[in-house]
């Protein structure tokens, strides 16, 4: 009698659970896809908008924030780094400020999306005021003239640029070098436009011109001075 109770007791369960995973495979099937939720994590750039006029960011780094979104499974392929932004607004920041919190305001994201986890919680960034100094502009000279000329005289025009960057990046005594000038196959005067070379990556030219003349004074050795024809044109 007990053995039979126990069967009917093992078939009753076994049927009851039968029924429920046949329940939930039907449930499963026959739910709409956009009630199916699943969750995605993108790593996005944070983008610093708004920096007060005359500060800079002393490191150029990009901060990146990590953003996990919950959202139906029919849109989850569209959720891109693409399609999620997170901008900080920085028109209030100051000098003395280092840490700026990160929230969901900040991002932007698909529609039928909800952010679930924001990380980190805020970011480092280092403002300066931007300093401006103007540097001498030295000339880089390769090679050696040809045999019986000589260098008279070099002239740079203009003969200091303004630079400007991070007020603690910006030298106040250092030069501004030209790209090399190759002068072995020179026998003549001449005036060449060339690049330069800033004292480090972090500052910039201010100003529209971004290049120099140099004017070379060559003349045979033995001969009077002459000077460089301001009408000749540039050699590249």
């Amino acid at each position: 009698m007990i053995i039979l109770l126990r069967y009917i007791f093992l078939r009753n369960c076994g049927l009851k659970l039968f029924s429920f995973v046949l329940a939930l495979l039907l449930w499963l099937t026959l739910i709409p896809e956009e009630k199916m939720y699943s969750d995605k994590t993108l790593v996005v750039s944070l983008t610093l908008n708004n920096i007060p006029p005359l500060m800079e960011l002393t490191e150029k780094v990009q901060p990146r924030v990590n953003v996990t979104l919950i959202a139906p499974n029919r849109i989850l392929p569209q959720i891109t780094e693409a399609t999620v932004h997170a901008v900080l607004d920085l028109s209030n920041a100051s000098i003395e400020q280092k840490t700026y919190p990160i929230n969901t305001n900040m991002v932007s994201i698909p529609a039928g999306t909800e952010i679930k986890e924001l990380y980190p919680s805020q970011v480092n960034i280092d403002l300066e005021y931007t300093k401006e100094v103007l540097l001498k502009v030295e000339p880089t000279l390769i090679g050696e003239l040809t045999e019986g000329f000589e260098l008279k005289n070099i002239e740079v025009i203009p003969s200091e640029v303004p630079i400007r960057g991070p007020a603690s990046k910006v030298p106040n005594e250092a030069v501004v070098k030209t790209t090399p000038i190759d002068i072995s196959e020179l026998t003549q005067s001449t005036e060449i436009e060339t690049d330069l070379i800033l004292p480090n990556p972090d500052v910039r030219l201010s100003g529209s011109n971004k290049k120099v003349s140099i004017r070379l004074l060559i003349q045979e050795k033995g001969k009077e001075t002459e000077e460089v024809n301001p009408d000749k044109t540039p050699e590249t």
